[in-house]
């Protein structure tokens, strides 16, 4: 390998989706053996502005906010403050869901953690906030609401993407006695040195607008933003939400920040903990811990995010093993252990930057010149 041919090849990942209008603007950042081999920016973080995307833009993190809120909770796993094989109820005694044959199955932490509780991303109660949309209400009148609609399957039995991480959220916040939102910077934002990675933004000033794909070009979202998706569900964004004081501190989705702070936190899982956590834990997140339990193709999931465990079955040039995710307002990461590599590509522009051809470009130009190596 070649570093410089690298940088070309990711260069040219991020010229293509500019000229191409996918994206408005991205910062991608990417270390190798702890050492940051490629710091990337282009486009605007504002278009109607002109105001060019830096380094230090802060982004909405949605779902890039689950993994620092699960490290949050294994953090008190190694404290012995929670269990992962503990009843959620027991931390939070208004979460009581029920099967829809009415009976009272166990869901626990591990559950939560893994999104195999029977939790769902799709409620008919529109007060039902999945951290995308604003809501002026707390968790508990979030979570107890939630807890009335039954379970999609017995807890263990299946995998869905869920608000699991949002209720894991408020456990953290009734075990430690504070908000989520400072016993994560406690726990994690702190210790590591990521001072731009909030609930809320550090400095508005630095926030990037939020797109969404469209024709010709990526379209400004408004407030709210209705997504229509392929399969006949709609997605809400609140771009607003982020400065609603009263909206509950979404562990699934509520976090602002920049790309160089994930890469720290990716980092830090990539190297065992750094004291922040410790190995044996960090080790385990980063494993399948769903067993046999279907989801994609190729692909488990650990703690922190998906794991690849079949390579070709995945279509990824990612090694098995790999940890990978991302967010749905346009980001994308993953840690390679074999290659010992941590990458984080955080755009402005949903869904482009989280599923589209730019974090396919971006992995290809890796491990392409990896290959050469």
């Amino acid at each position: 390998m070649t570093l410089e041919a690298m940088k070309d090849a990711l260069d040219q990942a991020i010229d293509s989706a500019l000229g191409d209008q996918r994206v408005v603007g991205t910062v991608i950042r990417i270390a190798r053996e702890g050492d940051e081999i490629y710091a990337g920016h282009a486009g605007l973080a504002d278009r109607e502005a002109g105001v060019a995307i830096q380094p230090d833009t802060i982004f909405r993190l949605a779902s890039v906010t689950k993994p620092i809120v699960a490290a949050t909770a294994l953090c008190l796993v190694e404290d012995g403050k929670l269990k992962l094989d503990a009843p959620v109820s027991d931390y939070l005694p208004y979460f009581h869901p029920k099967l829809a044959n009415g009976t009272e199955p166990r869901v626990t932490i591990h559950h939560l953690l893994t999104h195999t509780a029977g939790i769902s991303y799709r409620y008919d109660d529109p007060a039902i906030s999945r951290g995308l949309e604003n809501t002026d209400l707390g968790m508990e009148e979030t979570f107890t609401r939630l807890a009335q609609k039954p379970l999609n399957y017995e807890p263990g039995t299946a995998w869905e993407y869920s608000m699991a991480i949002d209720v894991l959220g408020a456990v953290i916040a009734a075990v430690e006695g504070k908000s989520l939102a400072d016993s994560v910077e406690a726990r994690i934002t702190a210790p590591l040195g990521m001072n731009d990675t909030k609930f809320g933004v550090a400095d508005p000033a630095r926030l990037a607008v939020a797109y969404a794909d469209g024709q010709p070009e990526p379209v400004r979202m408004t407030e709210p933003y209705t997504k229509h998706n392929d399969d006949g569900t709609e997605t809400i964004f609140s771009p607003a939400r982020i400065f609603n004081p009263l909206a509950y501190q979404s562990g699934g989705a509520g976090m602002a920040g920049t790309a160089g702070d994930i890469l720290k936190f990716l980092e830090m899982l990539r190297n065992g903990g750094n004291g922040i956590l410790s190995a044996d834990l960090i080790n385990a997140g980063m494993q399948n811990q769903i067993g046999t339990v279907t989801r994609d193709p190729g692909m488990r999931f650990g703690y922190f995010g998906a794991v690849v465990e079949d390579a070709t079955a995945a279509q990824t040039p990612c090694p098995e093993g790999t940890v990978t995710w991302g967010g749905i307002y346009g980001h994308d990461w993953f840690i390679d252990p074999v290659n010992k590599l941590s990458v984080m590509i955080a755009t402005n522009t949903a869904t482009e930057g989280s599923n589209g051809q730019l974090p396919k470009d971006i992995r290809r130009a890796i491990y392409d010149n990896l290959a050469r190596g």
